[in-house]
């Protein structure tokens, strides 16, 4: 991608209404587009991130058996009667529901979900299944705020699990346990699981995936040393306290919940019919588990913690572009012809080997214009051919995550970049 066809432009100013430090670098880089509180849209560059992280959620979900649909975002009032939920609960609270109230736009989808499966499935050997889809929800959040991290329309996943039997599940929820792990580290994020409150869902624990940030609004106490991690809600511990596990010394720290996992048992499948007949010919209920993660709560998280003073730092499977190759302008006529056809050219070449490259060819901008676009939009590698560098057939190469720059020859860059 050229940057002069780029439609949106960066900006110099923060947004006035916003505090939060992801709503602000993402509208400065051009990612997002505030429409009301809580609702975003998500612009070129934005929109690149998002795929990005949904191909990593969608990668590792299917590793597990999970089978994507794409439901309908309107849900039926009469499904939620069968479970209690359309005047109680989240479909009381959080739901928004049509003129006329026959119908709601979805906040969650076990009803509609578990209607659909109960049609597919007749006996034990139907199961297990797990069906999961990304899709936009929506919810009448009453503090939406800090940006991405709390909206009323937002992009999440939920996967929904179907059993025979609780060992069977609990071994399932161990494997999405796992592969939820997995999405955070290739994000880049150190996500910690968390016992929680089951709500609603649950009147076991659910478990959520905290990441340690000044941003969240949850309070976690937590080890270092073992996997010990409550939140706030249920936990008698306090920071200083020893570890009930293995006696160090508990911490306490804000967070942000980035995914969570509860065990729903047969509430909705008895709710709504879901039942398998078992090898001895009996009637059961399928026990069930739900899975959320909300990508847009990803993305901002990711902006919260790599950040700095000039912009966003993002780290490499969810950036949207690998590189952001810079032309710098010269006064001398001739040789910025040549810096822009040297810088052509490593383009075109990068882009072939399928190097994903933000091309800052803009003739009207000074270096120091481009250098802060650079920053601000946070690319891993800033790539600049100048006519210093142009003289020793080299570029400039300076990672998004440090200050160093380096000198290399332009034939050495594909295998500097390992990609």
């Amino acid at each position: 991608m050229k940057q002069s066809q780029l439609f949106t432009k960066t900006q110099k100013k923060a947004p006035r209404d916003e505090e939060s430090i992801n709503a602000i670098l993402l509208q400065r880089g051009g990612f997002i587009y505030k429409e009301m509180a809580g609702v975003y849209s998500f612009l070129p560059l934005g929109l690149r991130v998002l795929n990005k992280v949904a191909d990593i959620i969608r990668d590792e979900m299917n590793k597990i058996e999970g089978q994507e649909v794409a439901l309908s975002v309107l849900q039926p009032k009469g499904l939620w009667q069968k479970t209690g939920r359309w005047n109680e609960g989240i479909g009381k609270d959080v739901m928004y529901k049509c003129e006329g109230g026959e119908v709601g736009l979805g906040p969650t989808h076990e009803e509609m979900l578990t209607d659909i499966v109960k049609h597919h499935i007749q006996t034990e050997k139907d199961l297990p299944v797990a069906i999961y889809q990304i899709q936009a929800k929506f919810r009448k959040e009453s503090r939406a705020k800090s940006g991405l991290l709390r909206g009323r329309e937002f992009p999440m996943k939920d996967l929904y699990s179907f059993h025979v039997s609780d060992k069977d599940f609990k071994e399932y929820y161990k494997r999405v346990k796992q592969a939820y792990l997995k999405v955070f580290e290739r994000c880049g994020l150190e996500a910690i699981v968390t016992e929680a409150s089951g709500g609603e869902f649950s009147k076991e624990y659910s478990h959520e995936f905290q990441v340690l940030s000044e941003a969240g609004e949850d309070l976690i106490t937590f080890c270092q040393k073992c996997h010990f991690s409550q939140n706030k809600e249920i936990t008698d511990s306090k920071a200083g306290d020893k570890c009930p596990k293995c006696s160090s010394v508990l911490r306490q720290e804000k967070s942000i919940e980035v995914g969570n996992i509860f065990t729903l048992g047969t509430k909705y499948s008895q709710a709504l019919g879901a039942f398998f007949t078992s090898r001895d010919g009996k009637k059961k209920p399928v026990v069930m588990g739900c899975y959320g993660l909300g990508l847009s709560r990803l993305i901002g998280t990711i902006v919260e913690v790599f950040h700095d003073k000039d912009g966003i730092i993002w780290p490499s499977e969810t950036a949207p572009f690998q590189a952001h190759l810079i032309a710098l302008p010269s006064a001398d006529g001739k040789t910025a012809k040549q810096i822009l056809t040297m810088s052509e050219k490593i383009y075109k070449d990068l882009s072939s080997q399928g190097i994903e490259v933000l091309f800052d060819e803009r003739e009207n901008k000074s270096a120091g214009e481009k250098f802060a676009d650079a920053d601000l939009i946070g690319c891993p590698y800033r790539l600049v051919i100048s006519e210093k560098t142009l003289e020793k057939n080299s570029l400039e190469l300076k990672k998004r995550n440090e200050q160093k720059l380096k000198l290399i020859e332009i034939a050495q860059l594909p295998a500097l970049l390992g990609l």
